[in-house]
């Protein structure tokens, strides 16, 4: 048999059937099935192109933005946040997936940051979707609260702070820890002639300073050695795991609390931590005062001006005049710690760093310094021993380049990078946005110290010089100058925040030179504050007198 001959007629029988019906005539369905989507996606890409530069972000369907989110997430976020925010004028509206409450107004236009901090703020406020992702970690605490629950502990809080104990009481704390823990422990970090975690150093000093304020208790974080505290490490990883809360939609983020797994079951295990801690204080201090009301010659917890002290001893105007929840004792004190640990040591983390950049600005706070330390004399116009040179309140207050200089490294690296309000009714901002009831407004803080219209040309450069009038700190406003918030809810702390870091910042430098280690990389975390993500590696030196 012809095989060859065979399968040429097998070819030729073959052919009319491939070129009819069943061959490629049947294709074109297909075909036109494929030339049908391809058109439709190219349409969705080039109108989601066209939605970037109407909108800043390319706008997908059914996903919104999320794409362009999630790709910020994996860089600097904020970085990304501040090119979206510039290329728009300073506010852009974020559309997250359908079905979400990804939705939200973001802005850094100080015209709309004084309209919803201060000309409107009561339409303005935290709102229920802020409360429910900080609920479990701050509960009805001032950070979350808003109207009257809010009102009544600023006001309570206002009280306290302003007293002549609470200002006696935080600043004599602060030169126990700094001098009997920060600097020996700095000391043998530099005998050693190994590098520590800059950052981690400061972070202890401030959660051991804010919990004597809060709790009128010592954790012990800054010793040599560095431990790791329970409490404290519960702490920041309850902070860490809230704030995950803000990039995951609500439904989601409820089903993982629900079934205990990923960042919700971190959550669950750190606030028992916490809770395990602030509710054994509370229930100690309640038991001691009660010993302490019972022994009339016993002063020494009615004249404590902690914050859990002073709340113990007051009653509940609202309630009958019937004593605080521990509830309410607990989320009082949580929230001030949150506020009080993780602002001033990551300002001040920032502020190293960029002295290390900036040499010259860290010579003039040292002639600063050495100005301020030379007026002093001991009778016989003699400089104190190194060791024995405590700075006193005055002279801290007179240290207005170092102000200007930590002014600077907050208006770069706020510690709060961003904040969040809602709208309870139909507003429209200055620079007319239109902002419908339910809409959440995101002010991003970081993304203002990098915006020419608010700063000028060199407004990414540190030039403390910005800050100063003929030798003189002089402030800006606070809707320009937003690290300490703005209008009713401006820090409370704000100027024993600023003393913290002068009375810490002066002890350090004129001890010791700060050195990064070379190649350590330094970039922000996604967190509530602004961490640097891998710490500040540094290498300490101490300075020549002579020089």
């Amino acid at each position: 048999m012809d095989i060859s001959s065979g399968a040429a007629h097998n070819a030729t029988t073959a052919a009319p059937g491939f070129l009819g019906t069943g061959g490629l005539a049947g294709m074109l369905p297909e075909v036109q099935t494929v030339e049908i989507l391809v058109a439709i996606s190219i349409f969705v890409i080039i109108h989601s192109l066209r939605q970037r530069r109407s909108l800043g972000l390319p706008c997908w369907p059914v996903v919104g933005m999320l794409p362009s989110l999630l790709l910020g997430v994996r860089g600097d976020m904020y970085e990304w946040i501040t090119g979206v925010l510039n290329a728009r004028a300073g506010t852009f509206t974020f559309k997250g997936p359908w079905f979400t409450n990804l939705h939200c107004v973001v802005t850094s236009d100080p015209r709309n940051l004084e309209h919803l901090l201060k000309t409107k703020f009561g339409s303005f406020p935290k709102g229920p979707y802020f409360r429910d992702n900080v609920r479990d970690l701050l509960g009805d605490g001032i950070f979350g609260a808003d109207d009257d629950t809010w009102r009544r502990q600023r006001k309570a809080a206002s009280l306290e702070f302003h007293s002549a104990e609470f200002r006696a009481l935080t600043a004599s704390s602060l030169v126990e820890l700094v001098h009997g823990r920060l600097l020996p422990v700095l000391a043998e970090t530099e005998a050693s002639g190994e590098a520590v975690d800059l950052q981690d150093v400061l972070l202890r000093l401030t959660f051991d300073n804010v919990c004597m304020i809060a709790f009128g208790v010592d954790p012990g974080c800054l010793q040599k050695g560095l431990p790791e505290i329970p409490f404290a490490r519960a702490f920041e990883d309850a902070t860490e795991a809230t704030i995950v809360r803000f990039v995951t939609p609500t439904t989601v983020w409820r089903a993982m609390r629900a079934l205990g797994v990923g960042h919700e079951r971190v959550l669950r295990k750190s606030l028992a931590g916490v809770d395990e801690f602030a509710y054994d204080v509370i229930r100690k201090r309640r038991e001691e005062l009660a010993t302490a009301e019972a022994d009339a010659d016993d002063k020494s917890l009615t004249a404590r001006s902690d914050l859990l002290t002073v709340f113990t001893k007051m009653r509940d105007p609202d309630h009958g005049g019937v004593a605080y929840s521990d509830k309410f004792l607990r989320d009082i004190c949580v929230n001030f710690i949150l506020a009080g640990r993780d602002t001033s040591s990551v300002a001040l983390a920032w502020f190293f760093w960029l002295l290390g950049k900036n040499p010259a600005v860290e010579g003039k706070i040292l002639e600063e310094i050495e100005r301020i330390v030379a007026a002093r004399s001991d009778g016989r116009g003699e400089e104190k021993e190194e060791e024995e040179l405590v700075f006193q309140p005055e002279e801290v207050k007179r240290m207005e380049y170092l102000h200007a200089a930590l002014s600077e490294a907050l208006r770069l690296y706020p510690s709060v990078p961003v904040d969040h309000k809602e709208v309870v009714e139909d507003e429209v901002f200055p620079d007319g946005t239109v902002l419908k009831k339910g809409t959440k407004v995101i002010y991003a803080m970081y993304s203002m110290g990098r915006m020419e219209s608010i700063w000028g040309e060199d407004c990414r450069d540190y030039r403390p010089e910005r800050w100063l009038r003929d030798g003189r700190f002089m402030g800006e406003s606070a809707y320009k100058f937003t690290a300490f918030n703005g209008g009713p809810r401006l820090c409370l702390g704000k100027d024993f925040a600023y003393y913290q870091m002068k009375f810490a910042a002066a002890s350090i430098l004129r001890r010791y030179r700060v050195n990064v280690v070379e190649g350590h990389p330094v970039v922000p975390k996604m967190a509530l504050t602004l961490y640097m993500k891998h710490g500040l590696k540094v290498m300490l030196a101490k300075r020549d007198k002579a020089n």
